[in-house]
């Protein structure tokens, strides 16, 4: 079974924003790829982080020595023209797949919805870009999106969870997550499943919120992945998870929500 993170990052500068990452100023793509060589992962999807400004270099670099391992979602400023004209060429730059939105700044929450946005839709359109949004706080905001703009391939991360949540209440707008299955060209990233549970492994008390994200999206557009820095347990117990635990996930669900269906989403051709 190939199995493929979704989302992973890697940085050469600063400590994380987000202090539920590792606390450490670099995690290089070696240490990336002896982490992945020791617990089963054969490629993953780097997302560079915004804590580290030269992060999208590093992520080239290792895409461009590991085309067989590593691809990368990439980002620039929305709000910026000049960002307006990289959209055409963006991948011709080695191993980008794609773009990923984080939002993570006051002054961008409001991007998806007061029209900072509205000027990308069509040119990743005509670029062949998928498009993945950390769009917990606007779920109703991507489905006008898809609706609007049905040749766009959107991706919602983590399965539209926020942070810092866990439990029952990490999955209160489970709802509004659910209401976008409707539109064929929307997926989900079934990232950081571990971290919305205070329980131990297997993180029982999730496996029916992901039972349900299975039943609307099906397997072929449910990505799982990890964001591993952050995650509470090892990463093959982030694998194991979904391929031992979840009963009813058939073997051939496995292979496409393991890997193959986010490389057919992103058109990364990988071998094996």
């Amino acid at each position: 079974m190939l199995i493929v993170d979704a989302q992973v990052h890697i940085w050469g500068a600063n400590l994380p924003t987000n202090p539920a990452h590792r606390q450490i100023t670099s995690f290089s793509a070696d240490a990336l790829l002896k982490e992945m060589d020791e617990q089963g992962v054969d490629a993953a999807v780097i997302h560079p982080p915004g804590w580290d400004p030269n992060s999208g270099q590093l992520a080239l670099e290792a895409a461009r020595q590991h085309p067989n391992r590593l691809s990368i979602l990439g980002n620039f400023p929305l709000d910026r023209p000049e960002s307006h004209s990289l959209v055409a060429g963006w991948k011709q730059q080695p191993g980008m797949r794609g773009l990923r939105f984080s939002f993570q700044q006051p002054h961008m929450q409001t991007w998806p919805t007061d029209g900072t946005m509205d000027w990308l839709w069509p040119a990743v359109v005509s670029a062949g870009l998928p498009v993945a949004l950390a769009a917990s706080s606007f779920l109703p905001a991507v489905g006008q999106i898809a609706e609007r703009h049905p040749q766009v391939r959107l991706i919602v991360d983590h399965m539209g969870r926020g942070g810092g949540a866990k439990d029952e209440a990490a999955w209160a707008n489970l709802s509004e997550l659910l209401a976008l299955a409707k539109y064929p060209n929307v997926a989900v990233k079934a990232t950081g499943a571990p971290s919305y549970s205070s329980g131990p492994y297997p993180f029982s008390n999730i496996h029916d919120y992901l039972h349900q994200i299975y039943d609307a999206f099906g397997p072929e557009r449910m990505f799982w992945g990890t964001d591993i820095t952050r995650m509470p347990c090892s990463w093959r117990q982030c694998v194991t998870l979904f391929t031992e635990e979840l009963p009813w996930l058939s073997e051939g669900d496995k292979e496409l929500i393991m890997g193959r269906a986010l490389c057919r989403w992103l058109d990364w051709d990988l071998p094996g």
